[in-house]
C-alpha cells in the first residue's frame, strides 16, 4: 500500500481512530529512534568498557553468587 492510500483509508477513519493511530505511530518512531540512539551510544563506549580498568572492575565478580543482605 502506498503512502497516499494509507492516509486515504486514515482520513476515512472517525476522528478517535484516527487519533489513536496517530499516538501509536509516535509511539512506534519515538522508540526507534531511542533504540538507534542507545546502540550509537553502546557503540560508541564499546572499547572503553573492554579496556577501561574503572569499567571493568567488577566484572571478575560477575558469575559470583549474590546474597542480599537483610
Amino acid at each position: 500500500m502506498r503512502t497516499d492510500e494509507i492516509i486515504k483509508e486514515i482520513q476515512r477513519l472517525p476522528i478517535q481512530k484516527r487519533i489513536l493511530v496517530i499516538e501509536k505511530a509516535i509511539h512506534s518512531i519515538r522508540k526507534h529512534e531511542e533504540r538507534n540512539e542507545m546502540l550509537i551510544a553502546a557503540d560508541a563506549l564499546e572499547a572503553d568498557y573492554k579496556s577501561d580498568k574503572e569499567l571493568t572492575a567488577f566484572t571478575n565478580i560477575d558469575f559470583e553468587d549474590f546474597y542480599e543482605a537483610r
